[in-house]
């Protein structure tokens, strides 16, 4: 199969693969195995591309040109293929969970359920190899109509409030901001192809830079920077794999991807240094993430705790592009990867808790930790990633964020991220010291009655599967750090 077709069959491959997953609506085990077999065959056939990646190759396909200049096209680039080759990944550990979760919890509408998450995997494919603003807009748009009726899910009220939410701030931000700064690039420069040094640098002053750098940064609702975050949060009604999609696998990550692109292929890392909004930004970034870290601290639900940790992560990853610095640019690479697989971890963890204790609260959640120890150890795991303490991955990505801000005596910065380190340990430390050193609350006979053990196998093994990930990225950061290193701003 050569590199085009390859391309190709990463993007058709989730696309089409609902068509036979409805087919099988009534056979449940042939269902799910074509789930697993789709999200192997993607992972298999993006990575099939990172060798060429590695050695500055980056394959490329034209699909269309609608109109004279503007093509829907694709090309593999580093970070692309860092997104595609997360997203895959990870597409294939959800699965595995997503059937422990789906079964154990008795949910409805599961083949659609399926359905949705693969076209929804297809849209991360397309913006992770899109090779112009055209192309990204069309693929970010589709994650966001196949998401809707993930988020949607369970059919009441409080998920069609939050389906209404959801579409609201994401379309709205598309149309009202995003699609203006297409226009206007399209505009002042003729193209809107990605292109090493950016685009902009002698068709658009920095003043007016500065307007269509706003524009596409609060255009991109997906990175969830204050005032537009708030979907996010709402958006926690939806199954426990759905918010695991959300915040670890496509639609926050797609945003934070975005930024990053624009930021190094649309405007260049030389050109925004220049601009003076790029600066103030950076303060935007900084404060949503210590006030999603002061939300954080509030929440008693497990998973809204999770959702406000994201936010504030998220926002790491939009600083760093904002330092236009070349640690700045790796760190925010390497965070999209690290923050990924210790979230997905924690989500993982909240679902199983809810499946087999029916608790959501953490003040419910005293003594859990002796009921579901793997569980509760995979979730510390995963906490002590997100405060960024080693052995595990999120320690590397942190350490690249402060040394970029370093880089730029960007002193600002550099406070925020320590900062909000103490905060992650002040919101994720209590809930693991409750799991194993607080005794149960209430009756403990009615305790020890309810007590379950551990959730599914399937649930264990994805859990499994993400933490150990966490810790191996400590020791082996390899592939994503290559990746990174090869972004342009980076090795130049």
């Amino acid at each position: 199969m050569n590199t085009e077709t390859t391309v190709l069959a990463c993007i058709a491959l989730p696309l089409l693969a609902p068509a036979l997953i409805t087919a099988l609506h009534r056979w449940p085990n042939p269902r799910e195995t074509v789930t697993l077999l789709t999200s192997t065959c993607l992972f298999l056939l993006v990575y099939s591309l990172h060798d060429e990646v590695l050695q500055g190759m980056h394959p490329t396909l034209d699909l269309a040109e609608p109109l004279p200049g503007l093509k829907i096209s694709f090309e593999v680039e580093p970070l692309g293929m860092l997104f595609a080759l997360l997203a895959s990944f990870l597409w294939v550990v959800t699965s595995v969970y997503s059937i422990g979760y789906m079964r154990s919890h008795h949910e409805w509408r599961q083949t659609s359920y399926y359905s949705y998450f693969a076209v929804a995997l297809g849209s991360v494919m397309g913006i992770a190899f899109a090779a112009n603003l055209l192309t990204l807009f069309i693929f970010y748009e589709l994650l966001t109509l196949s998401t809707y009726p993930l988020v949607t899910h369970a059919g009441d009220n409080a998920a069609r409030n939050a389906g209404r939410m959801y579409l609201g701030y994401l379309l709205g931000t598309s149309v009202m901001m995003l699609s203006l700064a297409l226009i206007w690039t399209w505009a002042l420069t003729g193209t809107l192809d990605f292109r090493t040094g950016g685009i902009l640098e002698g068709a658009v002053t920095p003043g007016m830079s500065g307007i269509l750098l706003i524009l596409f940064i609060f255009g991109i609702g997906k990175a969830a920077i204050i005032p537009f975050h708030l979907w996010l949060p709402a958006a926690m009604v939806a199954p426990t794999p759905v918010s695991a999609l959300l915040h670890a696998v496509a639609v926050v990550k797609a945003g934070v991807f975005t930024v990053l692109k624009i930021v190094i292929y649309i405007f260049g890392v030389d050109f925004l240094a220049e601009i003076p909004a790029t600066q103030w930004l950076m303060y935007v970034a900084a404060v949503t993430i210590l006030i999603a870290s002061l939300m954080a601290l509030r929440q008693d639900n497990l998973k809204l705790r999770l959702a406000w940790s994201t936010i504030s992560q998220l926002s790491y990853i939009s600083l760093c592009a904002l330092l236009v610095t070349p640690l700045g640019i790796v760190g925010g690479g390497m965070h999209i990867v690290m923050h990924a697989f210790a979230k997905i971890t924690l989500f993982f963890c909240a679902g199983a808790i809810m499946v087999t204790t029916h608790k959501t609260q953490i003040s419910e959640m005293g003594g859990i930790g002796r009921q579901m120890p793997w569980t509760m150890a995979a979730f510390t795991v995963g906490a002590l990633s997100m405060i960024g303490v080693p052995p595990t991955a999120g320690f590397i990505s942190k350490w690249y964020i402060l040394l970029g801000a370093i880089e730029v005596q960007q002193m600002f910065a550099a406070g925020v991220i320590i900062l909000s380190t103490l905060l992650n340990a002040a919101y994720f430390l209590p809930v693991v010291y409750a799991a194993f050193f607080r005794a149960p609350e209430g009756n403990p006979e009615n305790e020890n009655r309810d007590a379950r053990g551990e959730a599914p196998l399937a649930i264990l093994l994805a859990i499994t599967v993400t933490a150990t990930g966490t810790v191996v990225l400590f020791f082996f950061p390899g592939l994503p750090l290559d990746l990174a290193s090869q972004l342009p701003g980076v090795r130049e």
